[in-house]
This record gives structure tokens, C-alpha cells and sequence, in this order.
């Protein structure tokens, strides 16, 4: 496997070692972030000189306990520093002024500038409303009249190591069966395929990755505490959001009214919340009518601003092993928050991912050998969220029962155009996937994951309570 993983991918294939490279995690980066600096400093082989990669990271990746040190090399001996960051920028309506923070020192876009030349230059990379990697280039704009001085971005490289192309990863999936390539998704997001009991255990974990690939897929996890919920939510992609705990206002998830600014749901792909149980929603009147609104049409009002986005909501939380015996026959969402205590919104969410059959974090899960680099990985599965080719296959492929309700038949048709491009991403017409392929890997599972939304939906609402879905199927 090891060797065809290689061949077929080339330069794109990456030597993870999850039990060497545990150091990384002192210095808060993402897995995708972590592959390629260790390709930067790898042999054909995969070793890589460690020392090099600690200097590297040193120079280039400083830590929040420099950054006064930086500060004085900026403003005070008026020098130019680059370093490897997490960058956002944005655009002050009312004044015209361009600004940017750097979240992990605290920097925010009060104290920042740039100017018109240097957003000229690199609009293209910094104008899509998310946080971005790159090397940033930082120097000093002196106080002028009333005006304070500031930092000013004076250069900035984004981090695209790699020219990627759906097409070739198309034709890649070609290669290797299903069950090889589910150990390729695994290796993807740093697991090895070898400590899974089984394939339902490997499927499981993969369901994660729908809302990666598919726009505006809204799922719940229950799972028990420490099977990765966080690790892979918050470090695999940069395209996501995760919130773990605290307060979610309206306007932090949608639109900030005072600061004129799109909230969490308009610059990712998804968003995570994580810990469900423990964040406070603020005004859940205000947030239920917002949340609604947005996952049943993709759009949401705030004042007099409308606001418009594709990212998927995630709801992960912990679950008692006494509801996980009842294998979702329990009733699991009295726990929820109270914001979610009401079937009309429930009923908008797709799917529930039975996460107690994904196995707890061991040694036996890390992967250990050549796997798709994450960066690579997740900037595919992102650009697949435009191709409606893998919609019109489902369309084709599922025979839609008569007064089948339509928003059951929207969510098993997501679920399964999601899962069709995770495990078939080279299926482009019907007939490129077999019936039982298409039944077992992607309607039904979609089907079994609307049906837990279904029952839920009964505990909560006597009105929903003995309607069960009707009977879908794949048209031969």
C-alpha cells in the first residue's frame, strides 16, 4: 500500500510519524501546517533532519512570549520582521481604511494598517473573509497629525505549497478499491487505519468529513470524551471554524451590527461547536429565529443587513454511556442547550453521527508511514463543494417515495452527494457506481442518519412522534 500510495501520488504523498512529531503541538499548528514543513526538511524516504526543522520553526514560527521582543524591533529600532502567522483582513466601511489582525499575539485591527499599494498586491489572497497562514512581513507606519502610528503589513506570502487539481484526484481514486481508499482518507487526517476494529468504526470517523465537502450540511455528534472530535474539527482543515465552549451571540455567528463586520458563519466552510453543553447562547430567541432562518435557506438578517453563506453547522457533543446502550434510542438532546430545544430547528439539521462507534484516541490510531499530505487533502475536498456533478448523480440514482416530506429527502440526498465524494470522488455519471455500492456507502447511511434526527424529533414533538422515514431506494 505504502508503495502504491507513492507512485500514484508523488510529491503529494507526505511521512507522517505522529509519535515523532508530537513537538508540534507546542507550537499550535495545524496538521496541514505541520506536513509541509516536515516535507520541507524530508528525504525520498521520509526521514527528516529534526535539528533543521527546529530552526525553521524557531525563526520563522516565534511564539506569544516574543512578541514584545518583536514589538521593539518593530516600532522602536523601525525594522522590518517576518514570520510564519495567521493572518485576517478587513475593510473599515465608514473611514475606507484596510486593516488586519494577527489573533495568536493579540494584534488587532486597531492597531494595524495597509495600505492601498500592498492590498493592491495581495487582495486576491487576504480578501476571503477567513483567517490564512503565510510568511507576513511587518513594519512600522509613524504617527501623522491626529493619526496614531500603527503596524503595517508590508509584505505577505500565502501558504499554497502545492498546485491542486481535482481532476488528478479524480483520476487517483481509480487506482485503489473502497476499502483502500478509506485508509487513505484516514492517513489524510493523521489516523492509521490499523487501529480500527472494523469498517463501520473507519465509515464513522470518515462521516466527519462530510460538512468538508458538501456546502451547508448541518450534523450533530454525540460521542464519549477524547475520540477526536476537536483534533479533527479544529487542526485538519484551514477552511473551518471550531468553538469549544463559552458564549455564541448572534453576532459573533452572524453579523456584528456596532463593528460592521460578518460574524463566523460567512468566512468558513463550516463551524464547529464544540461542547456543545457548555456554551451559553445569549438571547436564545434572537439566536433560534437566526439559526433557522439560516439553515433552512442559507441567509440570514441581522438589522438591516443581509447576509449570505454556504458554511455548514456542526453540533458536537458528549453522550452518557447509559444513551449510548440505547444506540440513539435515548432521549440524547435534553442535554443540549435550551436554544435547541425545539423541533422546527432540530428538524433543519441533516444528520446525527453516532460517534460512539468511533474508538477513543490510542497510540494504535496515530498514523506511521506515507499518507496524502492534509493541506492537499482538504483544499480538495473544498474545492468539490462547487461541483454539482456528484447532486446530479444522487438526483438520478434515488427514487423518491410518493409524499416523501421534503426536507427528509434534502437531507438524505446531501448526505448521500457528501459521502459520494468523499469515497467515489471519480463517479460522474450513474453509471460510473454500482447500485450496491451507491446503496450501502451512501444512501443508506444517509438514511440511517436521518432516521436518528427523525426519532429525536419525535421525544421532542408529539406531532413528529411514529412518523418514520419512507422508503428510498436506488434506482438500478
Amino acid at each position: 500500500m505504502t508503495d502504491k500510495i507513492r507512485s500514484v501520488f508523488g510529491d503529494i504523498a507526505v511521512y507522517k510519524d505522529l509519535r515523532r512529531t508530537n513537538f508540534f503541538a507546542a507550537l499550535s499548528l495545524p496538521a496541514f501546517m505541520r506536513d509541509w514543513i516536515i516535507q520541507k526538511f524530508s528525504d525520498d524516504r521520509g526521514n527528516y533532519d529534526l535539528d533543521a526543522v527546529k530552526d525553521f520553526t524557531q525563526k520563522f514560527i516565534p511564539g506569544r512570549d516574543e512578541w514584545i521582543s518583536i514589538k521593539n524591533r518593530i516600532v522602536l529600532e523601525g525594522e522590518r520582521v517576518k514570520f510564519l502567522a495567521k493572518i485576517s483582513a478587513d475593510i473599515d466601511i465608514k473611514t475606507q481604511e484596510i486593516t488586519f489582525s494577527i489573533p495568536a499575539f493579540g494584534l488587532t485591527d486597531r492597531e494595524t494598517y495597509i495600505s492601498r499599494e500592498t492590498w493592491q498586491k495581495y487582495s486576491r489572497e487576504l480578501s476571503g473573509g477567513r483567517e490564512i497562514w503565510g510568511i507576513v512581513e511587518l513594519g512600522y507606519r509613524k504617527s501623522e497629525g491626529k493619526s496614531a502610528g500603527k503596524i503595517e503589513l508590508a509584505s505577505f506570502s500565502g501558504f499554497c505549497p502545492y498546485t491542486v487539481s481535482t481532476g488528478d484526484y479524480r483520476e487517483a481514486r481509480r487506482n485503489f478499491t473502497v476499502y483502500e481508499w478509506e485508509d487513505i482518507l484516514l492517513g489524510a487526517i493523521d489516523y492509521s487505519a490499523q487501529g480500527y476494529r472494523d469498517e463501520e468504526q473507519k465509515l464513522s470517523m470518515l462521516t466527519r468529513l462530510l460538512p468538508f465537502t458538501e456546502k451547508r450540511l448541518n450534523l450533530i455528534e454525540l460521542a464519549p470524551k477524547g475520540t477526536g472530535k476537536s483534533y479533527v474539527f479544529g487542526n485538519v482543515s484551514r477552511y473551518g471554524w471550531l468553538s469549544s465552549g463559552g458564549v455564541m451571540t448572534r453576532s459573533k455567528m452572524f453579523y456584528d451590527i456596532q463593528r460592521n463586520r460578518e460574524g463566523l458563519i460567512t468566512g468558513n466552510d463550516f463551524v464547529v461547536l464544540d461542547e456543545i453543553q457548555t456554551i451559553s447562547f445569549g438571547n436564545t430567541d434572537e439566536m433560534r429565529a437566526a439559526l433557522k432562518g439560516y439553515l433552512e435557506q442559507g441567509n440570514f438578517t441581522v438589522g438591516s443587513y443581509k447576509g449570505v453563506s454556504d458554511a455548514g453547522l456542526v453540533l458536537c457533543g458528549n453522550i452518557s454511556s447509559e444513551a449510548m446502550r440505547q444506540d440513539g434510542y435515548a432521549d440524547m438532546f435534553t442535554e443540549l442547550p435550551k436554544v435547541f430545544h425545539e423541533s422546527a430547528l432540530i428538524e433543519r439539521f441533516h444528520g446525527f453521527l453516532k460517534g460512539w462507534n468511533i474508538p477513543r484516541m490510542n497510540d494504535d490510531l496515530k498514523i506511521q508511514g506515507w499518507a496524502l499530505n492534509s493541506e492537499y487533502f482538504c483544499s480538495v475536498l473544498h474545492m468539490m463543494r462547487d461541483d454539482i456533478a456528484y447532486r446530479g448523480v444522487v438526483d438520478e440514482l434515488v427514487i423518491v417515495p410518493k409524499a416523501a416530506d421534503t426536507r427528509d429527502t434534502e437531507a438524505v440526498k446531501r448526505i448521500s452527494a457528501a459521502y459520494l465524494k468523499l469515497l467515489f470522488p471519480h463517479v460522474r455519471r450513474p453509471e460510473d457506481i454500482s447500485a450496491q455500492d451507491f446503496r450501502r456507502y451512501c444512501l443508506g447511511r444517509a438514511v440511517r442518519m436521518r432516521e436518528i434526527i427523525r426519532y429525536q424529533l419525535g421525544l421532542l414533538d408529539s406531532e413528529y412522534r411514529g412518523k418514520g422515514l419512507p422508503d428510498y431506494s436506488v434506482r438500478e
